[in-house]
């Protein structure tokens, strides 16, 4: 794994928990703040990593539409992802609830999709519909399969366009996507890279929808899947990458399923394509993973067009964010892009590569231009943030708390006692973070109880555990693990950690 060191200074310079159990959101007085409600975007990049945006040190290709967002708006240099991976990344944003409480915990697979969220369970979308919002939702939801109680209609959203499956979602020319509660085949698309590429699909039922509730009020969910693996990019965009970033011989794919499941997705020698297991690429991944992040941000840029032409950006709440750091699957080379920046780990891991997440957030009419802000904030955060902005009160306990004081820049910011992980693969993991201390422990499953303690000011890549020279702190790390979750059937966790005791 690689190692990075980073200087404080730096971090600040590039980037230009609450109480014990679950707490109910105690903050809906700051709703007075704000008196016309905005329309809010939450876009959400699939395995962006920390430094595959310019403004924080990309090098390799530019981010001119998100570093505009950043420029006009507030930058987060201390936000985290719901969880390192995709489903209980966005259970968590839904919610309001980290993985310790919310009830999606991992990447499970139910009857062709992900397992469910409960009916009458309440999510952001619910939350903002009941305060008369108009809700979309258009790309990767991940929650529920067709036809559950998870599924997006059923979890307040009106109007929903894309992958109701995350395995479906592995192909950027997919068979299929799901308008509402409806399928629809794609012609031409055969699973391979022909026919009618399903980013830019998606992404024009978005301008749709701005354009039909420009008079209104209207929540747009945006959960892309650029830049998750495969590695597909329209040839408008390799083009312009195929040149500047791979002056190397094109990538060998290698599979354990053996090389009869290579094959040409187009009979043109100069951009072939192949398929890899469940994943398909170009055979030229620095580039098309570039292309890529330069369609998203070049898809960033047209919502934001579309607003001003319409004359609703200063009103609108953008937020642009990702799920969890950077992917390896389908010939990703994050280390060649330095996607994680300043820390380590990357997609599965619970080091800051994980889990520390960009976020900028642009409200032109309230939010200082330029700002930034080192508040330690979570996806539990946005639901009981855009409630208080709303002014809707939340009806069921959750984890998070709003950060409209930061935002606004008025009143006083409460802040977590501390921020709390789960994951329920690869050993099964845990981790904290409490103001500067940010605790880890692995192969929980095995009953491990070791804990790798580091101090996040001053070694924000993780390189020095301290454990042995700050046992006391250990030791409340290790007693906020036990208290932060709640044990729940579906994901069972000390069940797992029983069972290995009476084995060994």
């Amino acid at each position: 794994m690689k190692i990075k060191t980073y200087r404080l200074s730096l971090f600040v310079a590039i980037s230009a928990v609450f109480l014990i159990g679950m707490s109910s959101c105690s903050n809906n007085s700051d709703k007075e703040i704000t008196t016309e409600k905005p329309n809010i975007i939450y876009i959400l990049a699939d395995d962006l990593g920390y430094g595959d945006l310019s403004f924080l040190g990309q090098s390799k290709f530019k981010t001119p539409n998100i570093d505009k967002l950043a420029a006009n708006g507030m930058v987060f240099t201390q936000h985290y992802s719901g969880s390192t991976v995709c489903a209980p990344s966005r259970s968590a944003l839904m919610t309001g609830m980290h993985t310790g409480h919310t009830q999606v915990r991992g990447n499970r697979g139910l009857n062709g999709g992900q397992f469910p969220l409960k009916e009458g369970t309440q999510t952001l979308a619910s939350v903002l519909k009941k305060a008369g919002y108009t809700t979309g939702a258009f790309g990767k939801w991940g929650l529920g399969y067709p036809g559950s109680a998870g599924a997006p209609l059923n979890q307040g959203f009106d109007v929903f366009f894309g992958f109701n499956s995350q395995t479906i979602a592995h192909n950027y020319y997919p068979r299929e996507l799901w308008d509402n509660d409806k399928i629809v085949s794609l012609e031409g698309n055969q699973g391979t890279a022909q026919g009618q590429y399903a980013p830019n699909l998606i992404q024009e039922r978005r301008l749709e929808f701005i354009e039909a509730n420009k008079d209104t009020h209207f929540f747009m969910y945006v959960p892309t899947i650029i830049p998750h693996a495969e590695l597909f990019a329209p040839d408008e965009y390799m083009e312009k990458f195929l040149t500047k970033t791979n002056p190397e011989p094109p990538y060998q794919y290698e599979s354990n399923l053996g090389p009869e499941t290579h094959f040409k997705g187009v009979d043109d020698p100069e951009h072939p394509r192949y398929k890899v297991g469940g994943y398909g690429s170009q055979v030229y991944p620095h580039a098309a993973f570039a292309a890529m992040v330069t369609l998203l941000d070049d898809h960033v840029g047209q919502i934001v067009s579309k607003l001003e032409e319409l004359g609703i950006l200063d009103n609108t709440v953008i937020v642009f964010t990702s799920d969890n750091g950077p992917h390896l699957e389908g010939g990703a080379d994050p280390d060649f892009f330095n996607s994680n920046g300043p820390f380590q780990g990357y997609k599965r891991d619970l080091l800051e590569g994980g889990i520390h997440v960009p976020m900028v957030l642009s409200w032109p009419a309230k939010v200082k231009k330029g700002s930034q802000t080192d508040h330690i904030s979570a996806f539990w955060d946005i639901l009981p943030t855009f409630s208080a902005l709303v002014g809707e009160e939340l009806e069921a306990p959750i984890d998070g708390i709003s950060f409209l004081p930061t935002l606004m820049g008025e009143g006083e910011q409460p802040a977590h006692s501390h921020l709390y992980w789960e994951f329920h693969e690869k050993g099964g993991k845990q981790a904290v973070r409490k103001g500067k201390w940010k605790g880890i422990k692995l192969n929980v499953f095995e009953g491990n109880e070791t804990i790798q303690l580091y101090d996040l000011e001053q070694d924000p890549g993780e390189t020095k555990d301290l454990a042995s020279e700050f046992p006391e702190v250990v030791e409340e790390i290790k007693g906020l693990m036990q208290s932060s979750r709640t044990e729940d059937a579906e994901w069972p966790f000390e069940e797992k950690i029983s069972e290995n005791d009476k084995e060994n």
